[in-house]
């Protein structure tokens, strides 16, 4: 089985742009930065997991190139190009008829046990789908990985995780749902999910630019 970090390199200016303003682009990549850090460290824990007795391997298919948050041992592939729907398919495609779930970086509050539990509903049915609460999804796990169940479906849309559920549902796949999260996609998205995480480098980050999205959010325009 495979456990797919689909990423994008932290850099200013081209990560988390959303955040911008009130953040400002050093601000935001950092904070994308911290959140992938914290996201890998959770794979690279849960694949480690005695909880589960198969192996599950980690796999970061990544945009850019990788830096200083990229655990050691941890095996990386470039993006390919096109829409974001043709990028998830790609990295499906790349470990074609395995067992794949993947995740991204915009959800540092994922615990170790979510994605074990993840990875064990996959072994009971065809597939499994995290939602997200802006109406995306933040995880979908395949048991027999084929970008075709992706490729098509428009993502940064409300109903993004509606059609992706229905396009599996379509293929006769049993569907399990995953908790539903918060993906850190606005300034309004980073407190609440540095409150469900205290302790991880996205908090810690968020911490110590505490008051900037509140400030600059509420300044007259």
């Amino acid at each position: 089985m495979r456990l797919i970090v689909i990423a994008k390199q932290p850099r200013p200016g081209r990560v988390k742009t959303r955040l911008t303003p009130p953040y400002r682009p050093e601000q935001a990549s950092a904070l994308a930065a911290a959140a992938l850090a914290d996201t890998l460290d959770t794979v690279v824990s849960a694949c480690a997991s005695r909880d589960l007795a198969w192996p599950v391997r980690p796999l970061v298919v990544l945009d850019g190139a990788p830096g200083t948050w990229l655990p050691a041992g941890v095996p990386v592939v470039a993006q390919a190009s096109g829409p974001f729907d043709e990028r998830l398919a790609a990295a499906f495609d790349a470990v074609r008829g395995e067992p794949a779930l993947l995740i991204g970086m915009d959800t540092p509050q994922v615990g170790v046990h979510t994605l074990v539990e993840a990875c064990r509903a996959l072994r009971r049915t065809d597939a499994v789908l995290g939602a997200a609460l802006d109406g995306g999804w933040w995880a979908l796990g395949l048991r027999s990985a084929d970008g075709a169940l992706v490729r098509g479906v428009e993502t940064s849309r409300p109903d993004t995780g509606a059609v992706q559920h229905a396009r599996l549902e379509a293929a006769d796949l049993r569907v399990a749902d995953l908790p539903i999260l918060r993906d850190v996609d606005t300034a309004a998205d980073v407190e609440p999910v540095a409150d469900q995480a205290p302790g991880g480098r996205f908090a810690a980050l968020a911490r110590s630019f505490r008051g900037v999205g509140e400030t600059r959010l509420t300044q007259p325009r």
